[in-house]
């Protein structure tokens, strides 16, 4: 007999739909919630979480399938559930309001609301039982209710004051401090201070990948080459690759480490994570030339072409699950000894087991046999140890390798959630163009535009912009300013691939309809969400939310800094320079306060605000043999922010610096490129490798 299903059966979440069975009575987000608890007076139990959480599996299991702890949120609340990935408008300001009651923050989030949807109290994760110094969940759920019946009025002056203060720090960033090098410096020197000189990455534990802070860092080192800043990003590339934190068997990344060694990783796989991780292991390769860096970036590549992506149809999936059941933790990605001995030879053991430290104990408390597989021991001390040849090492690593991955692929695999979200897709397209760049996969520049063509037939419409989600042939949820932004970037990276000019007047109408959707005229800078959206089902979401925090990807405004100067550069249109001048003032404040790990992506667009990138303009005819090497070396070679523009007839636009030197004796007689920065050009070049050289810095 089929168990009856709620309300969220018929919704497109994964993470929702896998609730629907639970006994509790759940709504998803939207006006009939709060009408009932209105209506019936009743306080607002709001879960937030995602498919891929592993202690939202736990609280599901051990509290929302529960009877018991259901009949008690059934009859004293109207509940709700929310997929974080789905509505990160949601997500991120009930964040903020249960930190700032809480001092906690991350998912699965447990909010209690007023029926018009302000917070009260909450928390995170609540056990069953009294249990880690937390108090029981049922003891949470009747404290609550009683509190909100016979204390009401307290409880609805607590969340107004918290609403009012939300919205007062929410509100317009002031223009506090001035943009220049001293700023910059100043979150230098911060990184260095946070940096951890032995394992990389910046501080200690938890430790997250921030690859908003990796391109300011990489883009800062292309012009100082100062090697403090150097040693930061190999130390921290080298430290991820080599670690469990880097899945060792099929490649790919999980979320973040629990340690400082980044060994044993939260093990979900998420689409923003591997996007722009991969851009930064291929410009890491492009600057360095690091073996490890090219073959983590391949790695991500390989894994996300097996499992994260519709290869018909194009599009990136959204993440893979940690675990396959409650009891799980990571099993699927780790291995015991006996489970190596199963599948490989002695030989292949014994080298698998030095190379991975891989023993009868590993690092899993809840089944110590279990080993995460991290870069132990070289290929070289492997050889000395066991006195094999070097190349005998080699082989048998990689034959031992490709054992375990097919012997993994025979367990049961972590749920994959197929559900395409218009921001991941921009991310991981601009990162597969990067790997066409950088490593020369044509294979992932064809992925990319396949991606971008289903992103422009399936989720853009002039008149609603956007839309956040594909789920099973139906697009959903409008309004987001991160979707605008990530697309326009990856419109200008596809016309940077192809020289396209659709892709360029493509790029111009989405950012038109951010500066008209989501820019504050009053104090610049762009609202996460649209002015028209409204509030929707409660006044939270009318909350003022200028987002210049990594969290954890490169911030929307951040990057919105990057796309308005590449929009100048390549059209000459004053609007975007202004938008961007006063962008990058706006923040200034709040990214100094915020430090360099969390405003990574507005101190990368500030530093080449105050340095400006290259702009390389190829003068010649599209299907010359030579324009066509030119603009291969142009494309290929890592310059931060820079733009490229292959003008072959007269009166396309040039920047203003290029066109005095058209009609120089070099430009007449043939394809030449000229490279820009500010107001001063260099001479034409007609040699590929005069380019590259140009453009290293």
């Amino acid at each position: 007999m089929d168990e009856p299903e709620n309300r969220l059966a018929k919704e497109a979440s994964s993470y929702l739909k896998g609730a629907a069975h639970q006994p509790v009575d759940w709504y998803p987000w939207g006006d009939e919630a709060f009408a009932r608890a209105k209506a019936e007076d009743k306080p607002i139990l709001l879960d937030i979480g995602a498919v891929w959480c592993h202690w939202c599996h736990v609280i599901d299991h051990e509290s929302y399938e529960d009877p018991e702890i259901a009949k008690i949120i059934n009859e004293r609340f109207v509940p709700v559930k929310v997929d974080r990935d789905e509505r990160p408008d949601v997500d991120s300001r009930y964040q903020s309001a249960v930190n700032a009651i809480s001092g906690q923050g991350g998912w699965p989030l447990t909010a209690f609301l007023t029926p018009g949807g302000k917070v009260f109290y909450g928390g995170t994760y609540f056990p069953p039982k009294d249990l880690y110094g937390r108090p029981s969940f049922r003891r949470i759920l009747l404290a609550v209710s009683d509190h909100y019946t016979k204390e009401r009025a307290d409880a609805i002056n607590t969340a107004e004051s918290l609403h009012q203060a939300l919205a007062e720090r929410r509100g317009l960033h002031l223009h506090e401090a001035d943009v220049n090098e001293p700023l910059l410096k100043e979150a230098v020197d911060g990184l260095k201070g946070q940096f951890d000189p032995v394992n990389g990455g910046f501080g200690s534990s938890p430790k997250f990948p921030h690859p908003g802070t990796m391109e300011f860092l990489l883009a800062r080192y292309h012009r100082t080459k100062e090697e403090g800043l150097r040693n930061m990003i190999t130390r921290t590339l080298t430290g991820m690759a080599r670690g469990g934190v880097y899945d060792q068997v099929a490649g790919g990344f999980h979320r973040y480490s629990t340690d400082a060694t980044w060994i044993v990783p939260h093990f979900e796989k998420m689409a923003y994570d591997n996007a722009t991780l991969l851009s930064n292991y291929a410009k890491g390769w492009a600057l360095f030339r690091d073996p490890l860096f090219k073959d983590a970036a391949e790695g991500i590549v390989r894994w996300t072409d097996e499992v994260l992506s519709d290869r018909t149809n194009g599009g990136f999936y959204a993440s893979q699950d940690a675990d396959v059941g409650p009891g799980d933790d990571g099993d699927y990605f780790t291995w015991t000894l006996k489970e190596v001995r199963a599948v490989c030879t002695e030989e292949e053991t014994t080298a698998i087991a030095l190379r991975y430290d891989i023993g009868e104990r590993g690092e899993m408390h809840h089944n110590p046999a279990k080993n995460v597989l991290f870069a132990d021991k070289m290929p070289a001390e492997i050889a000395k140890e066991t006195g094999w040849p070097a190349e005998k090492v080699e082989s048998i690593l990689k034959s031992g390798l490709e054992k375990l991955r097919k012997g993994r692929e025979k367990r049961t695999a972590p749920f994959i959630d197929r559900t395409v979200y218009a921001n991941w897709n921009a991310m991981y397209a601009r990162a597969y163009l990067d790997a066409y760049r950088y490593l020369g996969r044509e294979d992932c520049r064809d992925f990319a535009l396949k991606t971008m063509h289903l992103l422009r037939s399936k989720l853009w419409d002039p008149v609603h912009g956007m839309h956040h989600q594909w789920a099973n042939g139906v697009r959903r949820i409008t309004g987001f300013l991160e979707d605008h932004i990530w697309f326009a970037a990856a419109l200008l990276d596809a016309f940077e691939t192809t020289q396209d000019p659709d892709w360029l007047e493509e790029a111009e109408t989405v950012m038109r309809f951010a500066l008209d959707h989501f820019w504050d005229a009053k104090g610049g800078g762009f609202f996460d969400v649209s002015a028209s959206d409204g509030a929707g089902a409660n006044s939270i979401l009318a909350l003022k939310r200028k987002p210049v925090e990594d969290s954890p990807s490169p911030s929307a405004n951040g990057m919105a800094g990057l796309v308005l100067q590449r929009l100048h550069h390549l059209t000459g249109n004053d609007e975007y320079r202004l938008h961007h001048d006063e962008l990058i003032r706006a923040f200034a404040g709040e990214a100094s306060r915020m430090g360099g790990i969390f405003g990574g992506a507005y101190f990368h667009a500030a530093e080449l605000w105050l340095h400006p990138p290259a702009q390389v303009v190829i003068v010649g005819g599209k299907k010359d043999t030579r324009t066509q090497a030119l603009r291969r070396a142009a494309v290929e070679t890592f310059s931060p922010g820079k733009t490229v523009l292959v003008v072959e007839r007269d009166g396309a636009y040039v920047p203003a610096a290029v066109e005095p030197m058209l009609s120089s004796k070099q430009a007449m007689a043939g394809p030449v490129a000229f490279v820009c920065k500010g107001n001063t050009c260099s001479p034409p070049a007609g040699d590929p490798a005069k380019l590259r050289e140009l453009l290293s810095g």
